[in-house]
């Protein structure tokens, strides 16, 4: 329910913006609420505690910077195009198209902090690991987004592509930063056996390399920079790996 309301909130919005962008500002913040949400239902642990901190600071630090970036900008182009294949009265439809998707995308995601904070069974090994692969997951994606920032900043990089840093070593370092958050999150519910916890590592890997993230952002790249196809031959995907020769 308290997807659903926010998601609401954020639909109003749009109609008075004209504008659905903020939906991606929305997103990492679905997730902060079930969070909040789950860390208040049930007997507060340390578990828990850790578990709702790097909730806080991934979500939180996401939407920031996917605020700053998208700052008094026009619609992504992905939602124009999804405007344009749903006009008529896309204004309306953009309730259950965008937000209303979204917020359940999220529901169905976000059941791993359910299960993560319930959990009651004493901290192991298997915690101290997935927190960390879920911090280091974090502070690998924010330096992908900060170089990514600062290289857009500069007026002399207007119009190349960022080939140094974290993003020499892979095309999308921020995609893997987010993969490693989701995974660190399922290995700390590994002591709960593997059922439901499963799906949120999977359905968010599915959607960064398949749906959403990859494959749409590599074909406007290709469109936008050329030689970009001699990038994609020298540099893996995701994976982080020297330049090949």
């Amino acid at each position: 329910m308290i997807n659903l309301l926010f998601a609401f909130g954020g639909w109003l919005l749009s109609l008075k913006k004209n504008n659905v962008t903020h939906v991606d500002i929305m997103w990492s913040l679905f997730f902060v609420l079930n969070a909040l949400y789950f860390y208040i239902a049930f007997t507060p642990s340390l578990r828990a505690a850790l578990i709702l901190f790097l909730v806080l600071l991934w979500g939180l630090r996401l939407s920031v910077y996917l605020a700053i970036r998208n700052w008094g900008k026009s619609e992504d182009a992905r939602y124009l195009k999804i405007r344009q294949n749903n006009e008529p009265n896309f204004r309306f439809k953009s309730a259950y198209i965008i937000f209303g998707f979204q917020s359940i995308l999220a529901w169905i995601v976000g059941s791993i902090f359910l299960i993560a904070i319930e959990n009651d069974h004493p901290l192991s090994w298997l915690d101290s690991l997935g927190l960390l692969v879920t911090l280091c997951g974090i502070i690998y994606e924010s330096i992908a987004d900060y170089q990514l920032m600062q290289f857009k900043n500069d007026i002399k990089n207007r119009g190349k592509l960022l080939q140094s840093g974290l993003w020499k070593l892979s095309r999308h370092p921020n995609y893997f930063g987010e993969i490693l958050v989701w995974w660190g999150f399922f290995i700390t519910t590994l002591v709960t056996g593997i059922h439901f916890n499963l799906i949120a590592p999977l359905l968010m890997t599915f959607l960064i390399l398949r749906f959403s993230g990859v494959t749409l952002l590599e074909a406007n790249l290709i469109k936008k920079f050329n030689g970009y196809d001699d990038y994609q031959k020298k540099v893996n995907t995701i994976i982080p790996r020297f330049w090949k020769k």
